[in-house]
């Protein structure tokens, strides 16, 4: 069958793709992006939007960085693929450096993966073999209300919103839950982990460490986190931190986890980790994670793996994107938006709609407060109003967020801002 060049790229697109997290009959028809550049992307149409999400959180030094884009390209030439069991190469070597020297002192080893999905099932993996390795009875993993953690099996079984998980919930492994330490409710949260420890065998904890990324952008205390995971350390429940969103930079710390005094057993990365050019995760741990795996019974070691695992050209764009992080430069570009972020807030302080305005680095909350029942679907109306003001913003139901690509312009922030004030006019 002849494709029919007639037809634009957005009715190309319907007759065989199917989209993630879409309901077709209610989204019958994709915006066609044709190029991207720095913090803004343009559709077929010609029409420009800036990036104010960095295509979920990945593309945070911009899109097509020449730094990043270059190194990849070199790479090509050199080598494309490898198996990595039982080969090495370059790439994932000095990567592997380099992300040991920026992740928290007590992570040792990485393993790799495709996507933050995976680096979550092979966390949850890693928390309950550890303990069937060492004979322990535990078989419980316990999370957070409203958290994300993915959507293969185990993810999704440590996730607590249900609209991702309804028709699978009976296959999940067993999951208890605790609520977010939000500084009023620390001491009932401890309170609540405590009957839990009594009550359950618990093997591990999973967490998205201050931000619960797709619960709307919600922030919870960092000192009734670090009460969690002492609690947690003390009863060898492995804790494993959800960086898949929070990592590399967007917290104003390399990762979130940085903000507490305890530190996780085991950390998942993804996302801003190729700098949205190629897709790679990594599940990082301890080395008293590792020695549970470490075994003359070969059944006793993680038998997880991936074709795509360590792409030299996705190791490649990750260890470019840390060496983009780790610039005077890039990290000057985060301190402007952090400071952009701060004067925005005490603009918006008093402002009758606006409501639980939050903000963590260059991540920037709050919620509409209007009667959404006026407006049916009130998410889609405001995506709407902001890409025909030239702004990619994707509410979360009555939550507007902002998390740009750091290298976005002060001009182009401002963009971002005033969309958002025209938004608090018209709904």
């Amino acid at each position: 069958m002849k494709k029919d060049l007639s037809l634009s790229l957005s009715e190309r697109d319907k007759k065989h793709l199917w989209h993630p997290l879409t309901q077709h009959k209610l989204s019958p028809e994709m915006l066609a992006i044709v190029k991207a550049k720095g913090a803004v992307l343009y559709d077929e149409a010609g029409k420009e939007y800036i990036d104010g999400i960095s295509s979920w959180y990945t593309a945070m030094y911009g899109h097509c960085n020449e730094t990043i884009t270059s190194k990849v390209a070199a790479q090509m030439t050199q080598l494309d693929q490898v198996v990595f069991s039982g080969f090495t190469h370059r790439p994932a070597i000095e990567l592997s450096e380099a992300l040991i020297n920026i992740l928290p002192s007590n992570q040792e080893k990485l393993f790799f993966s495709d996507n933050g999905s995976t680096a979550t099932e092979i966390g949850i993996k890693m928390a309950l073999q550890y303990h069937h390795n060492l004979r322990n009875d535990r078989k419980v993993m316990m999370a957070f209300e409203e958290g994300f953690h993915g959507d293969t099996f185990g993810a999704m079984s440590v996730s607590g919103l249900s609209v991702y998980n309804g028709a699978f919930e009976e296959h999940f492994i067993e999951v208890v839950r605790l609520p977010v330490p939000t500084g009023d409710n620390n001491e009932a949260v401890l309170k609540r982990l405590e009957a839990l420890i009594e009550s359950h065998r618990i093997a591990g904890f999973i967490y998205e460490p201050l931000v619960q990324g797709a619960a709307a952008m919600k922030m919870h205390d960092p000192a009734g986190l670090d009460a969690i995971l002492k609690r947690c350390a003390e009863n060898d429940i492995i804790t494993v931190a959800d960086e898949v969103m929070t990592g590399f930079g967007k917290t104003g710390k390399n990762f979130a986890s940085e903000y507490l005094e305890n530190q996780p057993d085991i950390i998942c990365l993804s996302k801003a980790l190729t700098a949205g050019l190629l897709p790679m995760a990594v599940t990082s741990c301890s080395q008293k994670i590792y020695d549970a795996f470490y075994s003359e019974d070969i059944a006793k070691g993680l038998f997880h793996g991936h074709t795509y695992t360590a792409n030299p050209l996705a190791c490649t764009a990750a260890l470019a994107g840390i060496e983009l992080l780790n610039s005077d430069e890039m990290q000057q570009h985060i301190r402007r938006i952090e400071k952009g972020h701060e004067q925005f807030r005490a603009k918006l302080e008093s402002h009758p709609k606006v409501k639980n305005i939050r903000q963590l680095g260059v991540i920037f909350a709050f919620e509409l407060d209007v009667e959404m029942e006026r407006y049916g679907n009130l998410r889609n109306q405001l995506f709407q109003h902001f890409m025909e003001q030239g702004v990619f913003l994707r509410p979360l139901g009555n939550t507007i967020y902002i998390l740009a690509p750091y290298i976005t312009s002060e001009e182009q922030m401002q963009k971002i801002y005033t969309s958002v004030e025209l938004a608090l006019e018209k709904f």
